[in-house]
């Protein structure tokens, strides 16, 4: 039985179909393969083979970020921008692109430094998702923006499903992320919007770790930490709703 939520929402998915995960596409250029694979600790160690894949790391993150905005506006034509913006975070999300290349078997291969590999690199959803995000910019690199939305959407669509229509057994997902479901707690309560501080940067390059706190009525809610500062500020806003009672875990 299917649970028809949210409202007004005119799709809906064969959630019954076999969902078969999608392989690496192949690429033709072998220094872009080989660059979208290489962390930064193993480009430290081998100067010599290439540029390590940061670079590509950004140009797949705007790809990406363009692709699922896109896949989710003709997907879900009576959402919201607030629901589609907030639907979009949470596919994008490090956890969630982790996942991804984990299936994707990326962790054996990615090119690793001798302290990253030590240190569980191929396990580590940071590193996980930078090379998702790399190998997305190598293939629009190597083909076309056609190749890389081929690739991609298979990829979102049944996790995208899953979230706007979850199964009937299950808790509905809030689209409303940490950040605006604390926000909207912090108003009723004080009328004052939360204020968020990157209070520590630690950790090596291949493994930066930042951390961040969330003050409301000069009192910290909720401290949390991630690779980026928005994944910590996301994490901090998660602990201030566990305190404030707002998510159940």
């Amino acid at each position: 039985m299917l649970q028809r939520s949210p409202p007004r929402l005119r799709y809906l998915p064969n959630v019954n179909k076999p969902i078969k995960m999608p392989k690496l596409p192949p690429l033709k250029d072998e220094k872009l393969l080989r660059q979208a694979l290489t962390h930064r600790s193993y480009a430290n160690e081998n100067p010599h083979e290439g540029e390590n894949n940061e670079r590509l790391e950004f140009l797949g993150d705007a790809v990406l970020g363009f692709l699922v905005g896109e896949l989710l506006y003709k997907r879900y034509p009576d959402m919201s921008e607030a629901q589609l913006t907030r639907l979009r975070s949470a596919l994008v999300d490090e956890r969630q692109l982790a996942k991804f290349a984990t299936q994707l078997g990326m962790g054996d291969l990615m090119r690793l430094g001798k302290g990253a590999i030590k240190e569980g690199g191929s396990e580590n959803p940071s590193l996980l998702s930078d090379a998702l995000e790399a190998y997305i910019g190598a293939l629009l690199l190597d083909s076309n923006l056609e190749a890389v939305r081929e690739f991609v959407q298979p990829l979102f669509i049944a996790v995208a499903d899953s979230i706007v229509f979850p199964p009937s057994d299950a808790a509905p997902i809030n689209l409303v992320d940490a950040k605006g479901r604390f926000q909207q707690w912090a108003l009723a309560e004080f009328v004052q919007n939360p204020e968020y501080f990157i209070i520590d940067a630690s950790g090596p390059d291949h493994a930066k770790e930042f951390t961040a706190e969330v003050h409301v009525n000069g009192m910290v809610y909720g401290v949390g930490k991630g690779r980026r500062k928005q994944d910590a500020e996301k994490r901090a806003a998660e602990a201030a709703l566990r305190k404030a009672g707002g998510i159940d875990e």
